[in-house]
């Protein structure tokens, strides 16, 4: 039942990605590559007194790679670009370290749907292309404001 309700979410999220687009002016625009299969992202996000104001994405690849990305971008908008940090790092950590869901924080509740994507070495990649490129951006962004 539970593996169900988490096919759901990763289809639903696949079928109607959140944020999907592109954004006039960018802060910050980064693309990201899994070179294993092929999947690709583009984010870009714009930042207003230290916060993710808006963030878009486009991409193509699997229901992983995809899905991730449109929780990820529903996750951060409005988030501290710190805070966003320490959300992208606490995936990583999940899905790197075999992590629990059940110590993600609140704000990354559905991407417990992703939990079981650890059994899947290859497929970690794909969890993790957004993140990957979220914290691409951040860099990108910290040399920008230097």
């Amino acid at each position: 039942m539970t593996d169900d309700l988490y096919r759901d979410v990763i289809l639903d999220h696949f079928r109607r990605p959140r944020n999907h687009g592109t954004l006039p002016t960018p802060d910050v625009a980064v693309q990201g590559v899994n070179p294993l299969c092929g999947d690709s992202l583009e984010l870009m996000f714009t930042v207003r007194n230290g916060k993710i104001d808006d963030i878009k994405m486009t991409g193509n690849g699997c229901s992983i790679s995809q899905s991730s990305a449109s929780m990820m971008t529903e996750a951060l908008k409005g988030k501290a670009l710190g805070e966003s940090e320490g959300l992208a790092k606490a995936f990583k950590k999940m899905m790197l370290e075999n992590g629990s869901a059940a110590e993600l924080p609140e704000d990354l509740e559905e991407l417990s749907a992703l939990e079981g994507v650890q059994k899947y070495p290859v497929r970690v990649k794909c969890a993790l292309l957004a993140w990957n490129t979220l914290l691409q951006g951040l860099e990108e962004w910290k040399g920008k404001t230097k």
